[in-house]
């Protein structure tokens, strides 16, 4: 008899999660237009550390250091929602069983203060790479099977945390930026398993719209690989990143390969500055390549700086570069019949400073490349979050407890 119970709520589990994925659904409850990235460590603390509760809670992070204040100024800046971050990691790690339903709680805590401050909330699940004492990051649950299924089910219990809220103030996002199917060789592994990642969550909050993503870092040329029919419901939020071009976003940033570390002084455009002094910078980052760089990468990164700069030494090519991945996702909305309201711009913005680095951005550049990002992003229809509130894409805050200058929030502001 008891085997027999179990298969009769086997059969009707299953039956839920095919009923969420073949009828239609309405469509999305949760509408949102501009917004901002919320911070997800700022410390940053060992996985050692995080079975201890004043460590780890409250969670996210951020709720140690932004008070109800700090998310009432934001709504008073013209933001109407914030993405927060929520790093799956601690729920997946041994070091947090006993403090694992405080977890859960916290983050639900976290979503309704960003609502009482009049704010709309997207929860986003935020892996990143594994580190240090970090044993749980993006490769291990892509990588590993079971690690993947243990992904899943908290993806399920956290759907199901958030089950109860009203679906037109919080959204769930089930992964951000996914590091799978970015080698050309064919593999197409993220469509299978963001459908289980759906399934996952639509059987838990029925009512969440839920929002879903490319492969490869949610890049454009990878949402519009993504076949939606194969997930036939209408309450979800498709979502992209565009930080292009990459050589000025990014510049000095250690943490993103061996060649942008060596790229500082850049200006947003071009020829914001005259050409001599171009040609000054380029030259900088040159002699600085060869005296760092493995002599044997030299030549190598040396041609492909030549080449980034001439793919967008002219206002065209640069219009080029930064509209191509609006019109990749407009041209596959289109094809789908996804209305353009349904999709968001999740991620975009020029990093201010990198840790540790005394090169600060010029802040006029950083201003004028998120105004020219939100007008295409408005251009085109599409919603969109800014990244991010503080750290080394500040536009609130810097590190350290500095704040960020205001440059950027202003043109914000400007936008009501």
């Amino acid at each position: 008899m008891a085997l027999l119970t179990a298969m009769i709520k086997s059969l009707m589990a299953a039956l839920l999660v095919q009923m969420a994925l073949a009828l239609p659904g309405q469509a999305a409850t949760f509408t949102m237009k501009r917004g901002l990235n919320l911070d997800q460590w700022v410390t940053w603390p060992g996985e050692d550390q995080w079975g201890d509760a004043r460590t780890i809670l409250p969670y996210p992070e951020w709720r140690k250091f932004l008070k109800a204040d700090d998310l009432r100024a934001l709504k008073e800046a013209g933001f109407d929602f914030l993405r927060m971050p929520v790093d799956p990691s601690p729920f997946l790690s041994d070091q947090t069983t006993a403090l694992r339903e405080d977890l859960y709680g916290s983050v639900l805590d976290s979503v309704r203060m960003i609502n009482r401050a009049g704010l709309k909330v997207i929860v986003d699940m935020h892996l990143i790479p594994a580190s240090g004492s970090r044993e749980i990051g993006m490769a291990q649950v892509m990588d590993d099977p079971q690690t993947f299924d243990r992904y899943v089910d908290t993806v399920r219990k956290m759907a199901r945390t958030l089950a109860g809220e009203d679906p037109s103030q919080v959204a769930f996002e089930l992964m951000n930026e996914p590091i799978v199917d970015c080698d050309s060789d064919g593999t197409s592994l993220w469509p299978d398993r963001q459908r289980k990642l759906f399934g996952a969550a639509r059987s838990s909050a029925g009512k969440l719209t839920l929002v879903l993503t490319g492969a490869c870092y949610s890049a454009a040329s990878a949402l519009e690989k993504i076949d939606p029919n194969a997930i036939p419901d209408d309450n979800v939020i498709w979502t992209f990143h565009s930080y292009d071009p990459f050589l000025l976003t990014h510049q000095g940033a250690t943490w993103a390969g061996d060649f942008i570390p060596y790229v500082t002084g850049l200006p947003y455009p071009l020829d914001a500055v005259p050409k001599a002094q171009l040609d000054v910078t380029l030259d900088t980052i040159r002699a600085r390549i060869k005296a760092e760089a493995p002599w044997t990468r030299q030549s190598g990164l040396l041609a492909y700086l030549d080449e980034q700069i001439a793919s967008m030494d002219s206002p065209g090519k640069l219009l080029g570069l930064m509209d191509a991945p609006f019109k990749r996702v407009e041209a596959w909305a289109k094809a789908n019949g996804i209305k353009p309201e349904n999709i968001t711009l999740g991620e975009f913005g020029m990093i201010r400073q990198e840790f540790g680095d005394a090169y600060v951005m010029p802040v006029q550049y950083r201003a004028a490349y998120v105004k020219d990002m939100i007008a295409r992003a408005e251009a085109h229809g599409f919603s969109w979050s800014v990244w991010s509130y503080g750290g080394a894409f500040g536009i609130v805050d810097a590190f350290n407890g500095d704040k960020a200058e205001p440059d950027v929030m202003d043109v914000i502001r400007s936008l009501q």
